[in-house]
């Protein structure tokens, strides 16, 4: 059964609290692997965060993750969520001087497809972050549906 999303649908902005360029001041990822456009909620006193990415028609996986009918890889909304963590982590510090590096997953579900021309939200709230293992429950959502959830572990670079 899917979890109550993190951030309400319905209390998301529809424009970025926090900017690309900002967002970038705090994850290293570029180019095809960067999969944040832009922070929506960032509310360290609740241990929450909402992130999107735009799905275009130009993304690199387009041309081969099911030609003809492209589908956003379950691997790329978890690397989606993955990057909103180590902004949350980063971000939360202010000194945005650590990388949370990927440390696992666990009770990873895929509950629907995000295709080009969707809005792909992630949101993640913290868990714990108070020894090595920085943990975090994540979710995915197109158009207010659950597409993905997962809780990510990161370390500490």
């Amino acid at each position: 059964m899917p979890s109550p999303l993190i951030v309400p649908y319905d209390e998301l902005p529809a424009e970025p609290v926090i900017g690309l360029e900002r967002v970038q001041q705090f994850i290293p990822q570029r180019y095809e692997m960067q999969q944040l456009d832009g922070i929506l909620v960032f509310d360290p006193d609740r241990g929450v965060a909402a992130g999107y990415k735009d799905i275009t028609d130009n993304e690199f996986w387009i041309r081969g993750h099911i030609p003809g009918r492209p589908l956003m890889p379950g691997v790329i909304m978890c690397e989606a969520a993955a990057q909103l963590c180590a902004f949350y982590f980063a971000a939360a510090q202010e000194t945005g001087e650590h990388f949370l590096g990927f440390g696992g997953m666990n009770n990873v579900r895929f509950r629907g497809t995000v295709v080009p021309g969707d809005r792909f939200i992630t949101m993640v709230r913290k868990v714990s972050t108070e020894r090595r293992l920085k943990i975090f429950d994540t979710q995915g959502v197109v158009d207010g549906k659950l597409v993905f959830e997962a809780q990510i572990s990161g370390i500490k670079v």
